[in-house]
């Protein structure tokens, strides 16, 4: 067992050397990871089509090649679904990694390089581990197995002139992991791949449970359901019952914040190690380097070039948009990226906050389609769940899931928030919960607080209690159980809320 462990720990070192690198050198690491991008894919038919051999300069690159959405970049997916190659990226490609989406039934299809595998989502994975020992270096966690949660594929299936693999990310990444990494994960890849998740945490909770697991990796939402099914399954209450040996859990997808109590309530020594990723769809862009700080250090080195729009430009159809070397901290900016699977100058949509600068760490603010703006109060998740987390320890309550939506303004009445929540446990008094979410709110976000003040534009929010599994239900309703799928957390939009509010017994705050 020692030998296991000195032997993880020396793999690991290689990883810090390179991260120390772009950590001291960021600006140069990405202007030489654009020309690497820009060079590599000059002679395919985008490359040519915007003429990548004759862009020297950042500047030119950003003047010459236009902003794109996946609506852009369609037509050209499309080709490739179809099984044309040397489209947007040189290598060939026949796996496409399927969107989470919201609540929308079309999924986006994402392409995914071998360059994109090996120099962003695996490298991802060897860094995460190698800043852990850094930070634990008298871990035990290459000794046991890593728990890791995944989505599921789609059928492999044939066209006359592709043939193609779909599934989700997570899955993607799984099913192509170095025959090492394989071994000293948990499940098997035949259970990890199941397509039902109702089935599929059954089965994995019977596996995992029986083995010596010293990490976790995936989801909060889908993991607590993992370890639900487990305690009930064994008649238990604390996460060291099943796992003495469990170290840390490394999650991603969706914010830890809203989750965390819940965490802590299973923790019964006090002992799990937390360590947040940010690894998407579009590719892996950061991990959490320290310890007792939340924000993210932006990984430089995996072949991706970043720009950024920042948030009062979010909606302009000539946005200002700055490279790395240009952004300020404390401001909201929307991510753009150039990607060595084909994403060029990508806008997908996360929003993020610099809280340092060389080196560049960051907190995910929200997403530019996740927000509430109908009364011009700029409302983001972090703010929501910032929020939500007061309240919650103003009152005692502890939160499974929600969602909000403006209520929009009537006739002789003005418009508010409304908000839709699922406790583990219900606040004494909803409407102290209600004040308690407001007040921070306000203190939070200074264009809510003028629009909140004195009731000028909107009224104070409404918030509804949920039955129990309410969340859960509209998820397989959907098809979206497991994976990358996740609750769409704030909307302009009310199609979400008025589902979930349709025939249930709620209880409003007001």
């Amino acid at each position: 067992m020692q030998i296991i462990d000195s032997l993880g720990t020396w793999f690991t070192r290689k990883q810090l050397i390179q991260i120390e690198n772009f950590k001291r050198n960021s600006e140069e690491v990405q202007q030489e990871g654009l020309f690497y991008l820009l060079k590599t894919a000059k002679k395919t038919f985008y490359g040519k089509k915007y003429d990548f051999d004759s862009i020297y300069s950042i500047r030119q690159f950003q003047q010459r090649v236009p902003l794109t959405s996946y609506e852009d970049l369609f037509p050209y997916i499309t080709k490739m679904i179809q099984g044309e190659q040397n489209i947007l990226w040189p290598s060939r490609i026949n796996i496409f990694a399927k969107s989470s989406g919201t609540t929308s039934d079309k999924s986006k299809l994402i392409p995914v390089s071998a360059e994109g595998l090996q120099e962003g989502h695996f490298q991802g994975g060897r860094d995460m581990l190698a800043l852990y020992v850094q930070n634990y270096p008298d871990t035990k966690i290459f000794s046991g197995k890593n728990l890791s949660i995944g989505g599921s594929q789609e059928s492999r299936y044939s066209s006359a002139n592709a043939d193609l693999f779909v599934g989700n990310i997570s899955a993607i990444v799984m099913k192509n992991l170095p025959f090492w990494a394989q071994y000293k994960r948990t499940p098997d890849i035949q259970t990890t791949l199941m397509d039902s998740w109702e089935e599929k945490v059954k089965k994995m909770a019977g596996i995992t449970s029986a083995q010596d697991v010293t990490s976790m990796a995936g989801s909060p939402m889908w993991m607590i359901l993992l370890l639900q099914q487990i305690f009930n399954e064994k008649k238990m209450n604390y996460i060291q019952e099943i796992w003495p040996n469990l170290e840390v859990f490394f999650h991603g997808s969706v914010s830890f914040l809203p989750y965390k109590p819940l965490y802590e309530q299973i923790d019964r020594d006090n002992t799990l190690r937390y360590q947040e990723v940010y690894n998407a769809t579009e590719g892996f862009f950061g991990l959490q380097d320290r310890p007792n700080d939340p924000s993210l250090l932006l990984m430089l080195n995996y072949k991706i070039f970043y720009e950024f729009i920042p948030v009062e430009e979010f909606n302009s159809d000539n946005p200002k948009v700055l490279h790395l070397g240009e952004v300020e901290l404390n401001k909201n900016y929307s991510m753009v990226i150039s990607t060595n699977s084909g994403l060029w100058r990508y806008k997908i949509g996360d929003t993020i906050r610099f809280t340092e600068l060389r080196p560049y760490r960051f907190l995910i603010s929200g997403r530019t389609k996740h927000c509430i703006n109908v009364f011009g109060e700029d409302l983001f998740v972090e703010h929501a769940e910032k929020a939500l987390a007061n309240a919650c320890r103003e009152t005692g309550a502890i939160i499974e899931n929600y969602t909000a939506a403006p209520r929009y303004y009537g006739s002789i009445t003005k418009g508010c928030h409304e908000w839709v929540v699922e406790f583990i446990k219900e606040p004494e008094n909803l409407r102290e919960f209600t004040i308690s979410l407001d007040r921070e709110l306000c203190d939070l976000n200074d264009d809510y607080k003028s629009k909140r003040q004195k009731n000028a534009a909107i009224e104070m929010p409404v918030v509804h209690s949920l039955p129990p599994g309410t969340f859960y239900g509209w998820l397989k309703q959907n098809n979206k159980l497991g994976g990358q799928h996740k609750i769409p957390r704030l909307s302009n939009e009310r199609h979400l809320v008025e589902e979930l509010l349709k025939d249930k017994a709620v209880s409003p705050s007001f």
